[in-house]
């Protein structure tokens, strides 16, 4: 893949995980405490949903700062190299994850 289809994915991506970030501001609300409008469940429940939308949204920003920074890389010039040891990152490892800063071997 040519850098300008890979800058146009990764934008995409970028793109997709604020619009998702904006949607997700209303889920991460405290949880109302008023037994008059739920019952004691129902307010569990919305507290579940409520840490789940959390830590969604968590993930979502890992995920775009990890986008944000590959963008950076391929404007700089060292896109598809392992931040690690310099090495080429893998093209299926980089189609499955354009983002992906790492070879396999540094990986974990």
């Amino acid at each position: 893949m040519n850098d300008a289809k890979i800058k146009t994915a990764l934008e995409a991506k970028r793109d997709g995980l604020q619009t998702l970030l904006d949607q997700a501001a209303s889920d991460t609300t405290p949880v109302q405490l008023d037994q008059t409008q739920q019952g004691r469940l129902s307010r569990m429940d919305a507290m579940q949903q409520q840490a789940m939308a959390a830590e969604t949204v968590r993930r979502r920003r890992r995920e775009l700062v990890l986008v944000s920074a590959a963008l950076q890389r391929l404007e700089a010039g060292e896109y598809g190299y392992c931040l690690n040891c310099g090495e080429p990152i893998g093209e299926a490892r980089l189609a499955l994850d354009l983002a992906t800063p790492f070879c396999i071997s540094h990986a974990r």
